[in-house]
């Protein structure tokens, strides 16, 4: 393992830019981006109109999933002789769906110091104006391309009971909902946040075919980035006869004595239970 001094190394700065607007970029990333000595940037000609638009002229290297492998012990060496580097993606947070992985993880391990400049990142954007629960998610980036391991991913996921979240392409966006549907059902409900903070932004809500039909109304609705979002759902059968019981005792009883009688009756783990209590009764309630 590559180790640094951190009293002499350079510092690695992930910067999270803007994933539309570009006024959204913070202060904090603009004095960054001026301060380092490189930028690395997933493109390079994407880059430069943002770092025009802030007056910004910095040294710019690609750094993206084609090269970041082969690239990253130069960088990590560059680090340590002492140069600062901020780390970019065309939007968003790096890392997150995004290239620059395999170098944070080396500087890590190198022991060169990292420094994260928070902001913009799309599923968070998407499900800050949801209106689903957000405390417990599952995120999963971009879902297979091809529908059968689209569908065999979706699958996996039927029997998780909170907030499911991935992106989807202009191009995938129609399948991808396809795929949904024959996995979840028709009435499954959903969020698709659009091309968030620019122009055309638009959150559509509702069961998957509502959405289809949405889509369907205006070819004009494929275009664009999509956030999808499918909220905590409630199991219409379940094998689970300590759930069966759970349910009708909750009806009578306060959920921490439902919970205590249930796990009795059914000799099932109590905080099983009482997690499946909650998620159960935030469904009912909203």
């Amino acid at each position: 393992m590559i180790q640094s001094s951190a009293s002499t190394s350079g510092t690695l700065y992930v910067v999270a830019t803007p994933i539309g607007n570009l006024d959204d970029i913070s202060l904090r990333a603009i004095q960054t981006l001026k301060a380092v000595d490189t930028i690395l940037c997933e493109d390079t000609r994407h880059s430069k109109h943002l770092l025009g638009h802030l007056g910004i002229q910095k040294p710019l290297v690609a750094l993206h999933a084609h090269n970041e492998h082969e690239k990253s012990q130069a960088i990590l060496q560059a680090l340590i002789a002492g140069l600062s580097y901020a780390l970019i993606s065309d939007a968003g947070t790096p890392l997150i769906s995004d290239p620059g992985y395999p170098l944070v993880h080396a500087a890590r391990q190198a022991q060169i110091p990292i420094v994260p400049i928070p902001g913009p990142c799309a599923f968070i954007t998407a499900l800050s104006a949801a209106g689903v629960p957000c405390d417990t998610i599952s995120y999963f980036g971009f879902l297979p391309a091809k529908s059968k391991a689209r569908q065999e991913k979706l699958a996996s996921l039927i029997d998780i009971n909170h907030t499911l979240v991935f992106y989807e392409s202009t191009h995938r966006i129609q399948a991808c909902l396809d795929d949904c549907r024959t996995i979840f059902g028709e009435h499954c409900e959903l969020v698709v946040a659009k091309e968030l903070t620019k122009t055309y932004e638009h959150f559509v809500q509702g069961p998957i075919s509502t959405i289809q039909a949405w889509f369907q109304a205006d070819l004009a609705h494929f275009k664009g980035e999509f956030v999808v979002i499918i909220p905590p759902r409630v199991s219409k059968q379940t094998n689970h006869p300590g759930e069966q019981i759970l349910k009708i005792l909750l009806e009578e009883l306060p959920l921490k004595q439902a919970v205590n009688l249930a796990a009795k009756i059914t000799n099932s783990a109590k905080n099983e239970l009482y997690q499946f209590a909650l998620t159960w009764q935030k469904q009912l309630g909203d």
